[in-house]
């Protein structure tokens, strides 16, 4: 059984977005808005570029925590708020950081905070997951 104590670090790490990424996750969850995929389409609707899926940034930040526990972890509750987009460059892609830390602990479950960034700008805003123990 893991033990989780507040302030721990649970799990960081790196993932790269590229303009595959999206393609694969579109074909993948049925979203083939062209924003994500049409740099004219985008700017035309005054983005600054082809964004990530919002949904594709919450699931690469929760599955950084479910690589992290293996199988000694259910997450019974997971929510975020979408703040910023990750805007996928067609040459150099995006990287988006993800760092997960035990932000509670009670007799049955941790909370696990994730902070979400892409650059210096958070994209998810009170992103947090909950824990069976």
């Amino acid at each position: 059984m893991m033990s989780f104590t507040v302030g721990d670090v649970v799990a960081e790490r790196d993932i790269h977005l590229t303009r595959e990424s999206l393609v694969r996750y579109a074909g993948a969850s049925g979203d083939f808005n062209p924003i994500h995929y049409r740099d004219d389409v985008a700017e035309s609707v005054g983005l600054p570029g082809v964004l990530a899926h919002g949904m594709l940034t919450m699931g690469i930040a929760s599955s950084v925590v479910v690589a992290a526990l293996g199988d000694t972890g259910t997450i019974t509750e997971y929510g975020v708020r979408f703040t910023k987009p990750v805007v996928v460059d067609p040459a150099d892609g995006a990287h988006v950081h993800v760092l997960a830390t035990v932000g509670a602990v009670d007799e049955t479950s941790a909370r696990i905070d994730l902070k979400v960034t892409f650059g210096e700008t958070t994209v998810l805003g009170k992103a947090q997951l909950r824990v069976a123990i």
